[in-house]
């Protein structure tokens, strides 16, 4: 019974963080990454590699969904949010949202989820099941 539990813990983990943050992938899909521009210059990079946003908010959440590179998805996931934290999101570092919590809230349960899909793996409840290298 443990055992099921901990792989039921997994899934709902992994539906938790792919099936939420894949909705900012999508959003990245439907009004682009042009508004990437400014923050990439700001740190004299190049812009392609706003393009690797589809990797860490689309196709990394769609592995872990199903359980399929999980661990390296996992880490992809993380790095986005580093990313994100990097180039926009580090003025809200010590700063309060409008229900009190705290400015970076959400990217930090990004990025600490996908370490954490990253230690546990997918289970066994996965298309490449729980023995998987990367899995």
């Amino acid at each position: 019974m443990k055992k099921v539990a901990q792989d039921l813990g997994k899934l709902i983990l992994r539906l938790m963080v792919g099936g939420l943050l894949i909705f900012h992938g999508i959003s990245k899909l439907i009004h682009g990454v042009a508004w990437m521009a400014g923050p990439l210059n700001a740190y004299h990079m190049p812009f392609f590699i706003a393009y690797g946003v589809y990797i860490g908010e689309v196709v990394a959440p769609i592995l872990v969904i199903l359980g399929i590179l999980t661990r390296v998805s996992g880490l992809v996931i993380s790095f986005d949010l580093l990313m994100a934290f990097v180039l926009v999101s580090h003025a809200r570092m010590f700063t309060l949202n409008p229900a009190g919590g705290w400015g970076l809230e959400l990217d930090a349960f990004y990025f600490l989820s996908g370490i954490a899909v990253f230690l546990l793996g997918a289970g066994r409840y996965s298309l490449a099941g729980a023995n998987g290298k990367w899995n």
